[in-house]
């Protein structure tokens, strides 16, 4: 389980927001490598300026760790930094002199602007331009790059996303792009790389701060998508001296169809850094897929003990598998990277795509389609006993006995890396065709748990006239009903709540009757166990951004309030204060959605 660490993230003060916090402090770290020992040593970093002590003694440094890794890397330090995040090699120098491409220029007129990015409008799944209301921008970007994404909860996930890709003005304090690479990068961390490039793409590249430089590099690897280095090489040497700007050249000078030149500049690298890594041969496997090229590549990852964005992002623009062991040592982020990634063929992509659905970044829909896609490719003969024919069963069999056991199976099934749950979110529509009966007493709760994982809150809210007389799973799906209908259509007073608190056990009874108060459906929590009153820092910042109507804010603080592995590591007092401040300003539908997933996953 991950360290909580939601005391890190909101830095001390003890007020809230633009209102009454005082603004947060950028972190010096010291920069993450993008290539391994071998492009040369690493720099001598400067000394850390000194910074005043965090509240309560708490550390606020938290050490930047790969994109590749199970943690995050804080790629972007201050903007003096550069963008030494993503290559820590001195530059290699060198032979011949290399020319310079001159910097794009875009008339003025056709610039587009900085100020005010996002591709969301309230009409189309926004948060509204007033999201984030006069919050202080340091603030808020301090905590996005403090976040230890990704988050436990599925539908938080999906909320801060949309939060972040709203359109949204930069906040005050702040500068315009470097907000924007803010947002971009805890896109990134959050497995969302389509996302994250929605907004990097949206910035002209001659305006690009040295962070922007960095999170735009991470963006292309993440994406696959080692073409849309190539605008940044030219203005990103002018920004600094990193390695990965030789090798971006010399793959863009190939993939231009420049042969002669990529083949100058990959050996001038290699003899440059005095080795032929995994890294250089992932460089030189793009090359070879340049035009005119006639250099055939062929990759070992013998000895390669993890998984960068360096190694991920290459590996997947050329369709070259990466080892299982080396994916299974790599953070969720990657696999749903990987689960978009077009060059990788589709059924190497099925393990991703469950994990990309669980973080929130595949959609149901999205998830069925690939499977399906996977289906009309597999001869009819062999289909019976894969995924995706028993998801067609789930659909088409004849009765719904049969239907709800194709289901079961796929709920049961031992081979699913992203676990149950994932298998739930692909079954949410088949689940919505079978009629509420108390003859399905056994596959109450998953049938209510597969409906409200896809959203599905109307008809998962049709079982509630026949789950409470139900035994065990009648109970199970009682409890997700209680939190997801959109309206009250169980039973919730205290008698009942507290007899499904005793059955259920500490922490998913208390859940429950934080989840209840939250929504307004159940009074007096405290006596029930679970204190409603703000007891810290957090709390009353959640509290104070839904009084003021921002709903950015309070998606954010939300995700700074779910700082753990899973949900067993959630306090009941945050998921409170979470579902509450979601009702207040206006975004019930989410509340209830988050706190049916707590239900539906312990």
């Amino acid at each position: 389980m991950k360290r909580w660490r939601t005391s890190l993230l909101l830095l001390g003060g003890g007020a809230a927001l633009a209102f009454a916090i005082p603004a947060a402090g950028q972190r010096d770290a010291p920069p993450e490598s993008l290539l391994p020992p071998g492009f040369g040593e690493q720099p001598q970093a400067p000394p850390p300026r000194p910074e005043e002590p965090p509240a309560n003694g708490a550390d606020t440094a938290a050490p930047p760790v790969a994109p590749g890794a199970d943690q995050p890397v804080a790629a972007t330090g201050p903007a003096e930094a550069g963008i030494a995040a993503v290559a820590t090699a001195e530059a290699l120098p060198p032979e011949t002199p290399v020319e310079t491409r001159p910097a794009i220029e875009i008339p003025e007129a056709s610039r587009r602007p900085t100020d005010v990015v996002g591709p969301l409008r309230p009409g189309n799944w926004g948060l509204g331009y007033g999201e984030f209301g006069g919050a202080n921008g340091v603030f808020l970007a301090s905590l996005m790059r403090r976040l230890d994404a990704p988050l436990p909860s599925r539908w938080t996930s999906i909320l801060l996303r949309r939060a972040l890709l709203s359109e949204i003005p930069a906040p005050a304090q702040v500068n315009d792009v470097d907000w924007i690479a803010e947002r971009a990068w805890l896109l990134l961390r959050m497995g969302e790389a389509d996302g994250a490039r929605m907004l990097v793409q949206a910035v002209d590249v001659d305006r690009y701060t040295p962070r922007m430089f960095t999170v735009a590099v991470q963006v292309a690897l993440a994406t696959a998508d080692p073409a849309a280095l190539c605008p940044l090489v030219g203005p990103g040497r002018s920004v600094s001296d990193e390695a990965v700007w030789p090798l971006a050249d010399a793959m863009c000078a190939a993939l231009q169809g420049d042969s002669a030149r990529a083949s100058q500049l990959i050996e001038q690298a290699r003899r440059g850094s005095g080795a032929g890594g995994i890294d250089l041969l992932l460089a030189e496997k793009v090359i070879g897929a340049g035009l005119n090229t006639r250099r055939a590549v062929t990759v070992q990852w013998d000895g390669v003990d993890s998984v960068n964005s360096w190694r991920f992002g290459l590996a997947a623009a050329t369709g070259l598998a990466i080892p299982d062991t080396l994916m299974n040592g790599a953070g969720p982020q990657v696999w749903a990277w990987e689960a978009r990634a077009a060059m990788i063929p589709l059924d190497q992509r099925l393990a991703a795509a469950e994990t990309a659905a669980r973080l929130g970044v595949f959609s149901h829909d999205s998830l069925v389609e690939i499977y399906s896609l996977i289906a009309d490719q597999t001869d009819p003969s062999d289909i019976e006993g894969t995924v995706g024919g028993r998801l067609r069963r789930a659909y088409t069999a004849g009765s719904v006995e049969d239907r709800v056991k194709a289901m079961t199976g796929l709920w049961d099934d031992k081979d699913v890396v992203a676990g149950r749950y994932a298998r739930l979110i692909l079954t949410a529509a088949a689940a919505a065709r079978v009629p509420p009966s108390a003859d399905r007493e056994s596959q109450a709760g998953d049938l209510v748990a597969s409906m409200a994982s896809g959203g599905l809150d109307v008809a998962a809210a049709r079982w509630a006239g026949v789950v409470g007389g139900m035994g065990n799973d009648g109970d199970r799906a009682w409890s997700i009903l209680a939190v997801a209908a959109p309206r009250p259509a169980v039973d919730t007073a205290p008698r009942r709540v507290q007899a499904f608190v005793d059955r259920a056990g500490g922490q998913r009874g208390k859940l429950l009757v934080a989840a209840l108060a939250g929504l307004g459906r159940l009074d007096d929590p405290a006596a029930l166990g679970v204190d409603p009153a703000p007891r810290s820092r957090w709390s009353h910042m959640i509290q104070a951004a839904a009084r003021t109507g921002q709903p950015g804010t309070v998606a954010l603080l939300a995700a700074v309030g779910m700082q753990t592995s899973d949900w067993r590591g959630v306090p009941p007092e945050h998921l409170y204060q979470i579902v509450a401040a979601l009702r207040r300003v206006g975004l019930d539908y989410e509340a209830r959605m988050i706190a049916a997933e707590a239900m539906s996953r312990l």
